[in-house]
């Protein structure tokens, strides 16, 4: 969703925590070539024979010189996913609040997309799968972020949580755009403010990370129960 005079950035909401990934380095190399053309002899002793014989008769190579054979190369590692388990403070589903109010769904189910715990999460996505799971998310929204893919490993802030064992505390406050459609019978609007804080079960706590949440939800009919269909972040 794009909400009308915001400059927004759609984002999968199982990234949206702004956690720093550790992105994978590439690099390129330059090889020489080596001029192949063939010696055209005259038939002197000293012609092409000689070139071919000189050629034929360089000793195989055995990789144990100066230049050793290399390593044969490691199959890439695949990149962690999924939760292991419940992450401390639980989990809500929609069935613990009045799911006809726009508002209760629309908090739940960001609490539940940014609660994160590195004891059983692989990385900051398993919030958003946690909260498709948990039935927050319209049909086509959940398979979405079932869908997405990391592209590299959980970065250096999501090490350094999980050094200390952490999990996030999720605090969310209601936030008035005048800008914001006006609610239908089938279509709803949020915007929200999100503040995440890791704290370590060492008694370690980080530095919060605090984003503005658009969210657009939607139900099947004026007297059914609302679901989100979209994650805007800011």
């Amino acid at each position: 969703m794009t909400l009308p005079g915001k400059r927004d950035t759609t984002a999968v909401a199982a990234t949206v925590l702004a956690l720093a990934l550790a992105l994978g380095g590439c690099g390129s190399g330059t090889g020489s070539s080596k001029d192949s053309g063939s010696a055209k002899g005259s038939g002197s002793g000293s012609g092409s024979g000689q070139d071919v014989a000189d050629r034929t008769s360089a000793p195989a190579a055995t990789g144990t010189g100066r230049y050793p054979t290399p390593s044969a190369p490691r199959e890439a590692e695949p990149l962690p996913t999924g939760s292991k388990g419940t992450p401390k403070g639980g989990v809500a589903r929609p069935r613990d609040v009045d799911q006809r109010d726009a508002d209760e769904v629309g908090w739940s189910a960001l609490k539940v997309m940014w609660t994160s715990d590195t004891v059983v999460d692989s990385g900051p996505q398993d919030a958003g799968l946690r909260a498709a799971d948990a039935g927050w998310l319209t049909k086509a929204y959940a398979a979405k972020l079932r869908a997405h893919q990391p592209r590299s490993v959980p970065g250096a802030q999501w090490r350094e949580w999980a050094g200390h064992r952490a999990y996030t505390v999720v605090t969310l406050s209601k936030a008035e755009d005048a800008a914001m459609p006006p609610e239908t019978d089938t279509e709803a609007w949020g915007q929200w403010t999100v503040t995440a804080t890791p704290f370590g079960r060492d008694d370690w706590a980080g530095e919060s990370t605090t984003v503005v949440a658009y969210l657009h939800l939607t139900r099947t009919a004026a007297d059914g129960t609302w679901r989100v269909a979209d994650v805007t972040v800011q």
